[in-house]
Order: structure tokens, then C-alpha cells, then sequence
């Protein structure tokens, strides 16, 4: 039987920042992942993921976020790339709807730099975008896109180049615990450590079933429709943005290659029984509900569909993060529930389980993450 210092499950976003942040500590660690990360079977893929730090969500969130962007400036240094496109994000939507509001008092309790818009604003600096009068916006210059398959292999590269390991297309089957080691049967053989991380995504549900904390996994698509609009461009200045609808919460991206604009819907989703028997057609209603928006608030842009892919959402009870220690079993750490909005979190989340693991605890503020939330 292998045996290492840490075990870490599932190499896809936070996987990856968690080998990295256990192999510069100099831990002798090993990822397990099923397929071949970087790749489009997971949550983290499809070219790219919006970061922000005014967090409507939670305000909590935000001195994590703030920890997370020095994560991705380091390792934009590590890996010699550009990473984050600090292009900005619009979000409009009601005065008394979640998101305005949301962002307006995550920035104001955090000292963040957002502009105010009225809709007739947002429309003469983006001429792009159509907002009814009835909305408005905000502006948070800081946001911006991260390229989604280059972040997972900047964080396995450099973990590789700390002496990291990494077993591919190798399925886990079980994993157990006790008070000296944890042990992982997988489909090339069992391996022991110290410590286990548990970063598995849809998968996490299985692997955590004895926590008693429901995820629902959700099927969530990603297209990219065709534009001749010079307008929508990235080198022109178009930013990422986020409507809040009446019929649902939709968002995109400027066009950065051919394939033109990614326009995709937040809410929603069909549930996913198993992670490995996804449909990963074009579903008709979702494409028609994307072109309706587009035909209304991005009207250079066509219905024509130039590519399309499918990723995974696991949602928790309450669509906030679990990020902690596992009850049963001080050696096991995890991150799940990431709910559709975890991966801008990969660096900091992977410093967070790499503490857990190694320093029984961390001075960074996840309390508001425990699993301790769901307990009856």
C-alpha cells in the first residue's frame, strides 16, 4: 500500500490549490481524480468564471475574496501567465431586488470601490447593453474573469513542481478513517496518509454522506452566440455582467475569441442523480431562454450558437460553502456545496484546507462556513 503524508480527492478547482498549498509546505501529498484535469466533466471548465469581490451573496465572503485575489496575483508569478482579466463586472437588476442591494452593502461594510448607474447610465457607457429604466446597476471596476482551465493547470503544475503527485483517470471507491491514518480503495490499488482532503465537487455527496448534509447537484449550461459587434469586444472594454430578472438570474462575458459572447443562466438547473450520466446536449427551452434575454438586454448579439457545454453546480441547503473539519474524523477535511459560485475562491479555499490539515485550524474567517450550521 502507497502511503503519503495527504490524500487529496478530486483535482478540478480547489483540488488543485490544495495540492499546491500542502506541496509548498513541503507535505508529501498525492491528488486522485477521476478523469484528466483540466477537464469539462466537473465544474471547472468552459473557458472562463467570473471574480468580484462586493459579494452580494454574503458579506462575509469578502475578506476571503480579498485573500483570494493576492492567491491568484501569486500565482500569476509562479506560473508566468495571465490569469485574472481585471476587465470589471456590471450587475443590474431592481433597487429592492437581491443583487443591487446585496453589492452596494457588502461594499459599503468592506470599503469597496463601486459605481452606482442608473439604467440610461449603464446604457450610454455600454452601448451594448439594453436596461430598462424600471433597473439600475453597479460597477465594481476590481471584478473581472478568471480562464477557468488555465487557473487548474497553473495550481497542478505548481504543485507538481513542489513534488506533488497526481493519480489520473483513477476512481475512488470508498474511503475510511481512524485516529492514525485514513485509507482510500481506488481502482489502481489502496493508498494510506496522515490526512485526507476531500475536494471532490459532484462527487462530494457520496463521499460525505455520512454528514447528513443534503447537496443537490445541478445541471447548468454554458453558450457561446455568435456577434459582428465590435462593441462586445474585450479589447474595447466590455466588462462581465450579471442581470437580475424576473424570470431569472442570467450572466456573461465579452467576446474573446471566434465563438463571440458566453451568455449563461446562474438560476435554475435540471438535477443531476449521477455526475457520470450527464446530458450534455444542447437543451432547446435553455436555449431559447437565453436568446429571449439576449434579444432584449444584448441586442448585437445573434441566436446563432457557436459552441456549447454542459458543467455541474453542487448546491448546499442554503447555496453557502461547507468548509471544515469532518465530525467524525479530525484527520479528514473538506470543501463542498460550493453552489455555482465557489471557483474565485480556489486559492484561498486551497490555503483553508491545507491549514485544516496540517495546522488543526486557520486564522482565516470560515466560521460562517461550518458544517456546524446544518446540525439539527
Amino acid at each position: 500500500m502507497n502511503r503519503y503524508d495527504a490524500i487529496v480527492l478530486g483535482a478540478g478547482g480547489i483540488g488543485s490549490a490544495a495540492l499546491y498549498h500542502l506541496a509548498r509546505r513541503g507535505v508529501h501529498v498525492v491528488g486522485i481524480d477521476r478523469f484528466n484535469p483540466p477537464h469539462d466533466r466537473g465544474s471547472s471548465h468552459g473557458q472562463t468564471r467570473v471574480i468580484r469581490q462586493a459579494y452580494f451573496e454574503h458579506p462575509d465572503y469578502v475578506p476571503l475574496l480579498v485573500e483570494s485575489y493576492r492567491g491568484w496575483r501569486e500565482l500569476e508569478h509562479v506560473a508566468n501567465r495571465k490569469l485574472f482579466d481585471h476587465v470589471g463586472l456590471i450587475q443590474a437588476g431592481p433597487a429592492d431586488g437581491v443583487v443591487v442591494p446585496g453589492v452596494s452593502r457588502a461594499a459599503a461594510m468592506h470599503g469597496l470601490a463601486v459605481e452606482q448607474l442608473t439604467a440610461g447610465e449603464v446604457r450610454r457607457r455600454w452601448p451594448g447593453l439594453s436596461v430598462p429604466d424600471e433597473l439600475c446597476g453597479v460597477f465594481e471596476p476590481n471584478a473581472g474573469y478568471l480562464l477557468v482551465e488555465d487557473c487548474v493547470r497553473a495550481h497542478l503544475d505548481a504543485a507538481s513542481a513542489a513534488s506533488a503527485q497526481l493519480l489520473i483517470e483513477t476512481e475512488v471507491a470508498s474511503w475510511t478513517a481512524d485516529s492514525r491514518e485514513v485509507r482510500v480503495r481506488t481502482s489502481r490499488g489502496n493508498i494510506s496518509a496522515d490526512r485526507l482532503i476531500i475536494t471532490a465537487g459532484a462527487w462530494a455527496g457520496r463521499l460525505l454522506a455520512d454528514l447528513n448534509v443534503p447537496l443537490t447537484v445541478r445541471r447548468k449550461s454554458l453558450f457561446w452566440f455568435a456577434t459582428d459587434s465590435a462593441e462586445y469586444d474585450v479589447s474595447r472594454g466590455f466588462p462581465v455582467y450579471l442581470f437580475e430578472l424576473p424570470t431569472g438570474v442570467f450572466y456573461g462575458f465579452p467576446k474573446l475569441d471566434e465563438r463571440g459572447v458566453k451568455f449563461a443562466e446562474h438560476s435554475g438547473g435540471r438535477i443531476v442523480v449521477n455526475p457520470l450520466e450527464v446530458d450534455r446536449s444542447i437543451d432547446p427551452d435553455e436555449q431559447h431562454r437565453l436568446v429571449n434575454v439576449l434579444a432584449t438586454h444584448l441586442p448585437g448579439v445573434s441566436s446563432n450558437v457557436t459552441d456549447h457545454s454542459v458543467c455541474l453546480y453542487t448546491m448546499s441547503p442554503d447555496e453557502n460553502f461547507i468548509v471544515d473539519r469532518h465530525p467524525y474524523h479530525a484527520n479528514v477535511v473538506f470543501a463542498a456545496g460550493l453552489s455555482g459560485h465557489g471557483f474565485k475562491f480556489a486559492p484561498v479555499l486551497g490555503k483553508t484546507l491545507a491549514d485544516l490539515a496540517l495546522d488543526d485550524g486557520t486564522d482565516l474567517p470560515i466560521q460562517f462556513l461550518s458544517h456546524k450550521r446544518f446540525e439539527l
